[in-house]
Order: structure tokens, then C-alpha cells, then sequence
């Protein structure tokens, strides 16, 4: 599933709601930031679970069956739950929950809606640091400050119009999981830094371009993107160039002029290594 750019614009009422709904996810997820008052499990994919993971998306779910009962909505902790309508909510209740556990304010609430066109609304909600991305066909991307977000206070959110891919400030995620060929390619042409809020600091001019490699995304990691990147001006596809939503859930994202070159640049290159399997006594 790819943007369409020629699709109509997404209702400005269902966007004011997706933002008054991550606004709510983030007061609930911020309480439970400074509470003892929650426990945490492994998943079955080893990875880390907290009641306040399954609260969030539990909030989000009650709302969007009480507005859109007929839309289908996908969550990372509960799964996919089928609609009527074609149109499909995907959430991340907290985008970063080893990050919540170990006390580190860099989590984010996340949300995206796909209608009959492709993606229409993304949300990326950092309540921690006040800031909400939100995007929608159409009617562009923008930074909302505070507390309670509004569209009425955002700032129309941009990419870079860098053109020359040497030395291009490009964020990482996840480096422990490169193969040495990936990251050297890269480290010979452009500036690699780490990376928490990789989407945010593209689309507000911080980062020329981002790599996500390693182990693979989850869906609800990468739903949100479409549109925001799209609607900033940028451009996010996997590193083959294949749809974000329909490739191998790696991820490249640029400001659009330089993504060809990075396409090129790491092309036929391995994605990942099972850095797990290392022999901590060397």
C-alpha cells in the first residue's frame, strides 16, 4: 500500500479526532510514567510488554469503537480486529517501551488511519516533550505543542532541501543490528548520528535522511509514516525503494532529493546481522 498523492483529503473532522485521541493516550501513558503502579511480561517475540501498553491501545480502542464502529482497527498488543467499512486504524499504544520501562521520557504514542485510497492520517505523539506530528491527505503536516493539542496552534512541519548526499546529517536506529557493509557504505559518504525520534527530526528540518536496518518493524512502527513523511515533502520507502508498507519493514526516509542516492548508495547491501549471537567473552 502506497500514498496516493492524488487521493482527496482526508475529513478535517476524523483528523481533529485521531489528534484528541493520541492527545488522551499520551495523559494516560504520561501518568503511568511516574507511577509503581504497573507491571510488565515478555511477549512470545521476547519483547517487553507493560499494563500500561494494553491500557493505551485498550483507551484508543473503546473510542474508535464508540466513533468509526465499523472501521477495522489493528493494535500491536491486541491484534487485528476486522471492520466493515475498509478503513483500518493501526496503533502503537507506546512506541518505545523499553524506553517507558527504564524511566527514559522518549517513548511516543502513535496512530495512523487507511482509507480506500492508502494511508490518510498519521500521529506520532511524544507527551514527555509536549509535541504531537500529526498529518492528513492532503491537508499537510504540522507541529502541535502543549498538553491538550490543537491544529488551530500547529506549525506547518517541513523537510530539508538538501541536494548533496555527501555529509547529509542522517539518523540510525538501531546500529547494533548492521552488517558492517551496510554501515560502512554509508559511513563513508554520509554524517551517521543516533536516533530516538528519527520521523520527527526529519519532517521539522533536524535530519536530511534516516535508515531504520536490523531486525525487522512491526506494522504499527511504520503505519504512521506515509503521511507524515509524504505531507512534509519527504519521501519513505524500505531500502530496496518497495513501499514501507509493503516491504521488508526496513526503512529509508529522506527529505525526497536525496533518495535515489541513498537507494543507490546501499543497493544489493545485506540488512541485518543477528547481533544476539555474539560471543560476549570476546
Amino acid at each position: 500500500m502506497d500514498y496516493v498523492f492524488d487521493a482527496p483529503p482526508v475529513d478535517r473532522e476524523l483528523l481533529d479526532f485521531a489528534v484528541r485521541l493520541a492527545g488522551r493516550a499520551g495523559q494516560m501513558s504520561a501518568q503511568g510514567f511516574f507511577s509503581d503502579d504497573w507491571h510488565s511480561r515478555l511477549k512470545e517475540d521476547g519483547t517487553e510488554v507493560t499494563e500500561i501498553d494494553v491500557a493505551v491501545e485498550e483507551l484508543i480502542r473503546d473510542e474508535l469503537r464508540r466513533r468509526v464502529p465499523d472501521d477495522g482497527i489493528f493494535g500491536e498488543e491486541g491484534g487485528a480486529t476486522g471492520g466493515s467499512s475498509g478503513r483500518r486504524w493501526i496503533i502503537d499504544p507506546i512506541n518505545g517501551t523499553k524506553f517507558f520501562m527504564h524511566r527514559v521520557p522518549l517513548f511516543a504514542n502513535d496512530l495512523a488511519y487507511e482509507d480506500e485510497h492508502g494511508p490518510a492520517i498519521g500521529v506520532i505523539n511524544m507527551p514527555m516533550s509536549q509535541q504531537m506530528i500529526v498529518a492528513g491527505c492532503g491537508l499537510g503536516c504540522w507541529v502541535l505543542p502543549g498538553p491538550e493539542p490543537d491544529l488551530q496552534s500547529g506549525r506547518r512541519a517541513r523537510v530539508t532541501e538538501r541536494t548533496a548526499l555527501g555529509g547529509a546529517r542522517t539518523l540510525m536506529h538501531n546500529p547494533a543490528g548492521w552488517p558492517e557493509e551496510l554501515l560502512c557504505a554509508l559511513h563513508r559518504r554520509v554524517l551517521l548520528v543516533p536516533s530516538t525520534r528519527m520521523i520527527v527530526a526529519l519532517v521539522t528540518g533536524r535530519a536530511d535522511a534516516g535508515v531504520i536496518a536490523g531486525p525487522p518493524m512491526g506494522y504499527e512502527d511504520v503505519a504512521s509514516m506515509p503521511a507524515i513523511v509524504t505531507e512534509a515533502g519527504g519521501r519513505v520507502t524500505d531500502l530496496s525503494g518497495t513501499s514501507v508498507l509493503e516491504g521488508d519493514m526496513s526503512v529509508l526516509v529522506t527529505n525526497g532529493r536525496l533518495h535515489e542516492g541513498f537507494l543507490q548508495l546501499v543497493k544489493g547491501l545485506p540488512r541485518s546481522r543477528d547481533y544476539r549471537a555474539l560471543d560476549e567473552s570476546e
